[in-house]
């Protein structure tokens, strides 16, 4: 046996085609008794695969894994950015409506001023704030921006004579009055250092409360009343669909921040920084991440291998899988990061997580523009310790001059009816379900303006189409092929038939590097992999041409009652086409029961926010288009290749092999898909096994299979007329014949039919 694994793997294919020759040429074919379809593995055993496993969750492990190079890390960077964007329904971005800012109520304070600001960040969208500004200093100035987190009341907060003077005693405040409230004292403090600070509020606190604190951070039941197909809520299944998540929005109002304080004339764009604590540091990396206008960072006690943040706010579809929150902070680099550390989720930063951020900064020539302040003696928090390392970092990275070290003065505690943006003249807009309702159709109308704008109509545009769709479709899938060096095929039994060999084998992916942290939970398992048990029917004079036939009955699909192949599938084995069928993950020898999924796993967190699975761990869907994906890739990767792989999918598997169409690429020769007619839009429940976070966004179904565009498409299940993107997509490609479509009732021996000879209309033989 050779010790080169990849060499091992690539010689399946051609060994059991020399295996069926020397049947034919002894002369031993013969009829077996049949039964069931075949299984792979004993009776009771299921594939040991780690998916079968506890599913991830925000309290996993989390861990950075450092790319070799430069460019290495470049085409990462880009992929995760890509995450973020896509995951938070903000690729493309949505349209930048006008501001319409308003700034009254000026505070004159010792050192600084104080103003009130709202302005929208959508249409009848408010973002709230206050902004601060220093005296007596000319010129331009440092622009910061300071997200809060999920401190009570938060601008408005007031921890309370008691706990201030705890606080005190602890060494953790420095003054009794500018103590209780620490997210205005970084504000004063950065604006008496000669900055301009924008303090806003989250959804939900303080002035913002068209969507309340219910909704947007404590969102626990769904609401059948918002789950519909036109006027829909957040965390509904629609609003998944279409990747419309509070994260998303409070992601939609930090950019707009952004621009509002790069408007101000006296802001200095080039000296642009953001810091905030706990639910604020993650806006803060998330922000830093996406938006090169920031130059300095600081999230404080967030970025961590631990827990990445519980609050529906920090959560959306797509997001941490194959990622984390120490890979969000890495993508700020080689550009200045702070953080700290407290005794909470970020105690094992300095060992874990960090170490890596300090590998990368190297790679790239910046070692020292990254920097942990571990503060293990303080429990979560944003306190004056904490405070006076980030002042130090801005004043160091923004050139400020300020002698060290600085040295927190006290201020002036303003309350919230001192700091509240409405008041007579300027009154508290309307929020409430309807409001949400108006938003979110605000969001989905913008978002199809930009898929009908994107519509393909030359070989440019279409270019484009595929860089959004196919962009987006990379992040909601996941994977294309995998590396045939990851595959392993192990043959586990063969029996001859009546002219054909069939053979059962198990297909063994391996997993690693990022996808590792997606599969494993507490540690990473280094032989982590996904077992396939799959049946290939291999006629006695095999072309050099494989059909792989996806059915929603797995592998048994290949087969009729008794056991023999179904008449399609012997009407390609009659062809001399070798057919392959596998049990996709949760599918035949899967199921301990025998019995179809009919609702898809969750994990232990009892909130019915779909990103809490979700955003860690691939919908059903998507495993099972790995699968296909994992399979096409053993069947083409051998050194011997077949001339043609064709790709089946009818009667409800279309969808997956739509979606694995447009992730194969032009390893799949020609594809029959019956659609069924399927929208993702329509699918009205998150655990449905055909749920697809983002599924619907971008041009849904048809988006898929414009994808693939030009490749050989045998379509069914849709109207007479092509679906516009499909259309759209092979037009521009100057091969509008090679996507052909078909209505009748005989779906199955039309695709046949079309897979042998070219042809869509059903040729039925007496027999069919």
């Amino acid at each position: 046996m050779t010790t080169d694994r990849g060499n091992h793997q690539a010689r399946w294919y051609p060994c059991l085609i020399t295996v069926v020759f020397l049947f034919v040429s002894i002369g031993v074919w013969v009829a077996a008794g049949r039964a069931e379809s075949p299984r792979v593995l004993d009776s009771g055993k299921r594939p040991d695969d780690i998916r079968l496993q506890t599913l991830k969750d925000l309290n996993g492990y989390f861990p950075f894994f450092v790319p070799a190079t430069p460019e290495a890390w470049q085409d990462r960077a880009e992929y995760v950015r890509r995450r973020i964007l896509v995951a938070e329904g903000l690729w493309p971005m949505p349209t930048k409506t006008r501001l319409n800012p308003t700034i009254h109520g000026r505070i004159e304070q010792s050192g600084y001023t104080v103003e009130k600001v709202f302005f929208e960040s959508a249409p009848g969208f408010y973002v709230t704030g206050n902004l601060y500004r220093p005296r007596g200093k000319s010129g331009k100035h440092p622009g910061i921006l300071c997200p809060h987190g999920h401190w009570a009341d938060a601008r408005f907060y007031d921890c309370g004579p008691k706990n201030i003077r705890k606080q005190l005693g602890e060494g953790a405040e420095r003054f009794e009055d500018a103590g209780r409230n620490p997210i205005q004292s970084r504000c004063v403090q950065l604006a008496r250092m000669g900055c301009i600070v924008f303090h806003w509020d989250m959804i939900g606190y303080a002035d913002s409360q068209q969507i309340p604190t219910s909704i947007a951070h404590h969102f626990d039941k769904q609401r059948p009343d918002m789950n519909r197909n036109k006027g829909w809520g957040l965390f509904s299944p629609q609003a998944e669909s279409h990747l419309q998540s509070v994260m998303g929005l409070q992601t939609l109002n930090a950019i707009r921040s952004l621009d509002f304080l790069l408007s101000l004339p006296d802001v200095d764009a080039s000296r642009i920084g953001i810091t905030g604590a706990s639910g604020g540091g993650t806006q803060t990396f998330i922000l830093s991440a996406i938006d090169p206008r920031i130059t300095v960072s600081f999230p404080a006690v967030m970025v961590s291998t631990g827990m990445q943040g519980g609050c529906t706010c920090e959560n959306a579809c797509c997001l941490r899988i194959g990622t984390g929150n120490v890979e969000f902070a890495a993508l700020f680099a080689p550009k200045p990061l702070g953080m700290t550390a407290a005794n909470d989720w970020t105690h094992e930063m300095e060992t874990k997580g960090f170490p890596q951020l300090k590998q990368l900064f190297k790679i790239l020539g910046h070692e020292k523009q990254v920097m942990l302040k571990p503060l293990l003696h303080f429990g979560h928090n944003y306190n004056y310790v904490s405070r006076a390392a980030m002042y130090s970092w801005f004043n160091k990275h923004f050139r400020l001059g300020l002698s060290e070290p600085i040295v927190e003065e006290d201020s002036v505690r303003l309350t919230g009816k001192e700091l509240t943006v409405w008041d007579a003249k300027h009154p508290q807009p309307q929020g409430g379900v309807e409001f949400e309702r108006k938003l979110l159709q605000w969001w989905t109308d913008d978002s199809s303006a930009r898929m009908t704008a994107l519509l393909p109509t030359d070989a440019g545009s279409l270019a484009q189409y595929r860089k959004v769709v196919g962009g987006a479709l990379d992040v909601i899938i996941g994977r294309s092929l995998p590396d045939m060096a990851s595959l392993d095929l192990k043959v586990v039994g063969k029996k001859k038939f009546d002219g054909y060999l069939q053979v059962t084998a198990l297909l063994t992916h391996q997993i690693s590097g990022p996808d590792l942290i997606t599969v494993s939970n507490d540690g990473l398992d280094a032989k982590a992999q996904e077992q396939l048990p799959l049946v290939l029917l291999l006629p006695k004079k095999p072309k050099s041409r494989v059909v792989i036939w996806i059915s929603k009955h797995g592998k048994a699909g290949l087969f009729d009652k008794e056991g023999a192949p179904a008449k399609p599938i012997q009407r390609l084995l009659d062809e001399g086409i070798i057919v392959c069928g596998a049990d996709l993950f949760m599918q035949g020898e899967f199921l301990a029961d025998g019995k179809p999924v009919t609702q898809t796993r969750r994990v232990a967190n009892k909130r019915e926010a779909a990103a809490y699975t979700f955003g860690y761990n691939p919908s059903l869907f998507v495993r099972r288009v790995h699968d296909i994906l994992t399979v096409v890739a053993m069947v083409r990767g051998h050194e011997h290749q077949p001339k043609q792989v064709d790709l089946v999918g009818l009667d409800g598997a279309g969808p997956w092999v739509a979606a694995a169409r447009a992730r194969a690429s032009k390893a799949i020769t020609r594809a029959a898909i019956d659609t069924g007619r399927f929208r993702f839009a329509d699918v009205h429940d998150l655990h449905d096994p055909q749920f697809l976070p983002g599924g619907a966004k971008y041009d849904d179904l048809p988006g898929m299979l414009a994808v693939a565009a030009p490749q050989s498409t045998w379509l069914a299940g849709e109207d007479r007329t092509v679906p516009s993107p499909i259309a759209q997509a092979y037009a521009a490609t100057g091969h509008p014949d090679r996507i052909q479509t078909y209505q009748g009732n005989h779906v199955t021996q039309a695709a046949v039919n079309w897979l042998l000879d070219g042809r869509t209309s059903p040729l039925l033989r007496k027999d069919e």
